[in-house]
């Protein structure tokens, strides 16, 4: 049931957040779909591995591909579909409460969340960039093969 409502939650936070950036129509449904795609396989890698950081880099891989895929499809920027996509994997409440000891001068929990927070966030922007990097190489080996028939 907990799963159901974090991945409930998670679609509607993107939906939302692609709807403020007034991306429409079946763009704002694929967007929120690759949302509901980046938390599902996060769940689905954690409950299988229990690391964050291995969740969190093939999660972030994983809906690159789909933006990547969308934005060939749509003839749109990947970057209208990872960034909403990808809203649901920020660690926000790990800063929240790196911030939280900060304030409350609690030096050894400030350490633990915000390393934590910045393992995690490099692990995110290693999986993105590592796999556009990758996607766009094939890509376009692909149309230089097709170009050549």
């Amino acid at each position: 049931m907990q799963d159901f409502i974090q991945l409930t939650a998670a679609t509607v936070g993107s939906a939302a957040f692609a709807a403020f950036f007034n991306i429409r129509g079946r763009k704002l449904i694929y967007a929120t779909l690759g949302g509901f795609l980046s938390w599902a396989v996060y769940l689905a890698l954690f409950h299988f591995t229990a690391n964050s950081y291995l969740s969190g880099f093939i999660s972030s891989a994983i809906v690159t591909i789909y933006a990547e895929c969308m934005a060939r499809l749509h003839k749109t920027p990947a970057t209208v579909f990872l960034v909403s996509a990808a809203i649901p994997l920020f660690p926000g409440s790990n800063l929240y409460w790196a911030m939280n000891c900060l304030m409350l001068k609690d030096w050894e929990g400030f350490s633990a969340q915000g390393t934590h927070t910045l393992l995690f966030a490099t692990c995110m922007s290693a999986g993105i960039l590592l796999t556009t990097i990758i996607f766009q190489n094939i890509w376009h080996y692909l149309q230089k093969l097709q170009e050549h028939i």
